[in-house]
This record gives C-alpha cells, sequence and structure tokens, in this order.
C-alpha cells in the first residue's frame, strides 16, 4: 500500500491565469507527422513542453485532428503576429489557423491532468517521492501517515453499528504528543493503541479507502456529522447528551480545553498569570506554560471539515489539517470552499490530504 501525501493549496487558479493561447489548426492525417517535425524546429514550444502538439479528437467515422502551431500574442479574437517560419508552413499546407486555449503549467496530479486534457492534451509524469511535493522529511512523512492510520482506525472501530463517524486527532508535533482525540459527538481516549500497527494494513486501510469512496456508501456515511451538517441535526437519538454542534472537530477542541484546565489549574484561579498568546511551535517547550488555544498543534481528521469546523480551527490556531476523504457535500478545505485561502481571517493553516492506494 501506497500513502500519498498532498498539499491542499490555499486557492485554485481562475482560467484566464492558468491557460494561454495558442494557434492552432486543423490537419490532414497524413501531413500531421511531417508538419510536426517541421514546427519542431521552427516553432517549438519551449515553455509548453507539457502541452503535446497534436489533439485527436474522435468523429463520426474518424478522427479530427488539431496541431499547435506557436504560442498566440495576440488575444482571443485576433491571430496576432505570426512568425513567418510559421507562416510558410500555414501557406504552403493551406492551413487554416485559429485561437485555442492551452494549461501554462504541467499537472501535479492525475485529477488535474484529466481535467487538463479536457480542454487541450498534455503530459503527466507523477513525481515519485511525495516529499518533493510536501517538503517533508522520510521521518515526518512516517509520522504524519501513522497518525492518519491512528485516525481512521479510530473512525473505523467507533462506527454506530453500520454508520460512519469522523474522526478527529490533535497532535502537538514539536514532540510528537497525542493532544485529544475524539468521534462524532464523544471524546475518546486511545494512548492504549495509538503506536499499534499490527494487522494487514493492505487489508484494513485498502478495504476502508474502498468503503468510504464507493456510491453504495452514502447511507452508511450519513451520520458522518461533516458531510451531512444541515441534515446531521435532524438524527438526533433519544440520548440527552447528544448535540447538533458536536461535530469530531469540535469535540477535539473540547478536549484540548479540558486538558488545558487540568494541566494548569491555578490559571483559572489567578487570570493575571500570563502564557504565550501566538507561540508557533518549532521547538520542545523547555519550561511546562499553558498552551494559548491549539497554537502550533496539527489535527487529522478522517474527513475533511464543514465550514463550521473550518472556523473552530482557525479561532484555535491550529497549525496544520491533515485529512483523508474530500467531503464533496460541504467540503470547505478545497472541496466547495477553500477556507484556507480567505484574505480576512486573522489566521491561517496549512491543509494536506492523505490517501492511500
Amino acid at each position: 500500500m501506497v500513502w500519498e501525501i498532498v498539499h491542499v493549496p490555499d486557492k485554485v487558479p481562475g482560467l484566464e491565469e492558468s491557460t494561454v493561447n495558442v494557434l492552432a489548426s486543423n490537419v490532414e492525417p497524413k501531413l500531421a507527422n511531417t508538419i510536426m517535425r517541421q514546427l519542431s524546429l521552427v516553432a517549438p514550444l519551449e515553455n509548453l513542453r507539457h502541452v503535446k502538439r497534436i489533439r485527436r479528437k474522435p468523429t463520426t467515422g474518424k478522427s479530427e485532428l488539431s496541431i499547435v502551431l506557436c504560442p498566440s500574442f495576440g488575444n482571443e479574437n485576433e491571430l496576432g503576429s505570426i512568425p513567418d517560419d510559421v507562416q510558410k508552413l500555414i501557406n504552403d499546407y493551406h492551413l487554416s489557423p485559429f485561437t485555442a486555449k492551452v494549461y501554462k503549467y504541467a499537472a501535479t496530479s492525475k485529477e488535474e491532468w484529466e481535467e487538463q486534457c479536457k480542454l487541450w492534451p498534455t503530459s503527466y509524469h507523477p513525481m515519485v517521492n511525495v516529499n518533493c511535493v510536501t517538503g517533508f522529511s522520510e521521518e515526518d512523512s512516517q509520522w504524519i501517515i501513522s497518525c492518519m492510520k491512528t485516525t481512521l482506525k479510530l473512525a473505523k472501530l467507533n462506527h454506530f453499528g453500520d454508520q460512519g463517524l469522523n474522526a478527529a486527532l490533535i497532535v502537538d508535533p514539536a514532540c510528537r504528543q497525542l493532544i485529544a482525540s475524539a468521534v462524532d459527538q464523544t471524546p475518546v481516549t486511545l494512548e492504549s493503541f495509538f503506536h499499534e500497527n499490527g494487522g494487514d494494513e493492505a487489508e484494513n486501510f485498502g478495504r476502508l479507502f474502498q468503503v468510504y469512496t464507493s456510491d453504495e456508501s452514502a447511507e452508511a456515511l450519513s451520520s458522518v456529522s461533516c458531510l451531512q451538517p444541515w441534515s446531521w441535526p435532524q438524527q438526533c437519538p433519544q440520548d440527552l447528551s447528544w448535540h447538533p454542534l458536536k461535530h469530531a472537530p469540535v469535540v477535539a477542541i473540547e478536549s484540548s480545553a479540558a486538558r488545558d484546565r487540568q494541566l494548569f489549574p491555578l490559571h483559572d484561579l489567578n487570570p493575571s498569570i500570563s502564557f504565550p498568546s501566538k507561540r508557533q511551535r518549532t521547538e520542545i517547550p523547555q519550561v511546562l506554560t499553558r498552551p494559548y488555544l491549539c497554537t502550533g498543534f496539527d489535527i487529522y481528521l478522517a474527513w475533511e471539515p464543514c465550514a463550521m469546523c473550518a472556523m473552530a480551527l482557525v479561532h484555535q490556531r491550529v497549525r496544520r489539517i491533515f485529512f483523508a476523504f474530500p467531503n464533496p457535500n460541504a467540503g470547505a478545505l478545497g472541496s466547495v470552499h477553500r477556507l484556507q485561502g480567505e484574505r480576512s481571517l486573522n489566521h491561517h493553516y496549512s491543509v494536506f490530504r492523505v490517501s492511500a492506494s
């Protein structure tokens, strides 16, 4: 089983920012190779090496071929200045140039590549070493993957019958200490298996990813709070402890606050005692001081959080968020919204997706 840590960017470039215009033309299939060889000499695509020169579009009875002639220097409705060598090819082969759009940069994921090819075919070369993408060392990557495995175990072990639940794990990465853990509605303790890695990993996690990403899982996942933030309160059981706002990330935050009150009781008795207000944890503290909310902590989630939970994590000053499964219904960190890129907020965290294949 291969695990991958992928950064979720804070914004997706608009079409005008991510594409450029090129001059293209339909060509006869028997002339395509000849024209392409000549173009590679007189008009190489130096800054668009990921763009395939020829596009093949299936039509009734045969395929229609189009070829990129050269970059366009005019606007979308003008052909602009065409280099003399390219103009000669257009005249020699009686081509009819038109303006087309291609993506400016090479795809960084298979999903992005598939989206690019809808506009014009591009090449995709996946990076073998995920650390080149994320910037994590091998040791850090293994730690992150270990924490995500624990989070997924937590979600799996706390299924309510056949219903799934979201799970949250708050960790201090500076000293690699578990701060709090929770599932929807319930704080849990898991020190007993926090470092366990028993069982067949490929079978356990492979099945989990397969179930959570299949179309048949919709009913089983109807009880995942962040996936169904509007209908979830309507599922209130006959239990006075149940609360519609107790999504797993919120419960984990409450558990972290309760831990602080237990470890630092004098602060509640004497509010004048100061503590580091916005200290980002880069080193293990020498003196035990009460942290400011969840400053510098990481949180691991089975599911991408909804807007309410994502904002709660902003207010808590969380440093990084890792999640395993996207949330197509109400995801606030990439699937529907990208709260991490909202400039008006006074705190911003980094977001990563951890997945297995």
